[in-house]
């Protein structure tokens, strides 16, 4: 590797850089030069390969808390966040691939964006701002942003209201310093075995606010519900593509005999799921989210409790005047403000010929405008 510095300060140097360059992942693999994801393109550095497993080893070691080795021993993978000096945290998956370690590190910005620098609508913002009590639903697939969303929206509370929250977190990523509100972040391997643990014990803690960082098992979903039910506000993250599929996510973790009390609570407890996937923009380097927002209003309710999850895209497109939008919607605002190529738009739809529709309008009503200033 670099001339003249140790595994550690290699790991350390590379880490920096990714910070500098405003990077998203850095990836060791060895017999591979190190890589990084920028603007979500994978770079390789321009670096000899990782020599062998042992040299990963001496990198990583130093950064993984005390007493959790063992873990990643038993395991053969493992979570953890670390801080950097420039103040920028990382997410880090260790994890054994035919007996070498290799890691996969997401970088953590250390400043909590809001939602307008994450260029969220502001249906968002009135989410957080209106809902006292019930579960707050992020949805996206893996590395849509849920993490920085669920982070703006803790801060947001923290920033007005003067509440207890309780963040359950694998690993923490950011960390949250109390303005209004007081803040307990606890972490799954460091402060409490596992969500089931932490969850259990959750509601003896006094929280106003409760944060699940991932909702991945059944203990984990039916603890959220209840709490939200019980009269607290729950925010938690689910991986799925949009709202439709995360009602079939959800009931994934119960037995079928079961579906039909789960479709209750979540009728009386769900307040809004929010899904989201980030775009490559008009601009090298930059990504913006296309967004696809449901409210759970009363249709939306009797929808749920009937089972007819079918009918929920529709819904989106009819209640866009309460803040409800499809992912149509957003592709299309996005092309309008001139963020994203109508190329990417098309390529990212649900249904091509439902954004062609709508991008016409657009090219309509700019032809209309030009028409008239001639």
């Amino acid at each position: 590797m670099s001339q003249g510095l140790s595994p550690e300060d290699e790991m350390r140097r590379l880490l920096a850089s990714v910070s500098k360059n405003e990077g998203s992942d850095l990836h060791l693999k060895v017999g591979y030069p190190p890589y990084v994801r920028i603007g979500g393109h994978l770079r390789k550095l321009q670096m000899p390969p990782i020599p062998n497993t042992g040299y990963v080893h001496e990198m990583i070691r130093p950064l993984v808390p005390d007493k959790r080795w063992n873990e990643f021993e038993t395991h053969g993978s493992l979570d953890f966040s670390a801080a950097i000096e420039t103040g920028d945290r990382f997410r880090f998956n260790i994890y054994r691939s035919q007996g070498d370690i290799h890691v996969a590190a997401r970088r953590v910005q250390s400043r909590i964006l809001d939602f307008d620098e994450l260029n969220l609508p502001e249906i968002y913002r009135e989410v957080i701002s209106n809902t006292l009590e019930g579960l707050v639903l992020v949805c996206g697939v893996t590395g849509c942003g849920k993490s920085s969303t669920l982070a703006a929206m803790v801060e947001y509370i923290n920033t007005h209201r003067s509440l207890h929250i309780i963040t359950i977190e694998d690993p923490i990523e950011f960390a949250f310093r109390g303005k209004k509100s007081i803040i307990s972040q606890r972490e799954i391997g460091s402060d409490v075995p596992n969500f089931r643990d932490a969850l259990r014990v959750v509601v003896r803690q006094d929280p106003d606010c409760i944060l699940i960082g991932e909702m991945r098992d059944r203990e984990t979903m039916l603890a959220a519900i209840q709490s939200a039910e019980t009269g607290h506000l729950v925010m938690g993250s689910l991986h799925c593509a949009d709202t439709q599929l995360s009602f079939a996510r959800i009931l994934e973790f119960f037995d079928r005999s079961e579906h039909t009390f789960i479709r209750s609570s979540l009728a009386n407890s769900l307040r809004a799921i929010l899904c989201q996937r980030l775009l490559p923009g008009v601009e090298e380097g930059k990504r913006f989210p296309a967004t696809e927002v449901l409210l759970a209003n009363s249709v939306v309710k009797q929808k749920i409790l009937r089972e007819e999850d079918e009918d929920l895209p529709a819904i989106l497109h009819q209640c866009r005047a309460e803040g409800m939008r499809d992912y149509s919607q957003s592709l299309c605002e996005l092309v309008q403000q001139d963020k994203i190529l109508r190329t990417v738009a098309l390529d990212y739809a649900p249904s091509r010929e439902a954004l062609s529709a709508s991008l016409k309008g657009i090219d309509s009503a700019a032809s209309s405008v030009i028409s008239r200033i001639k």
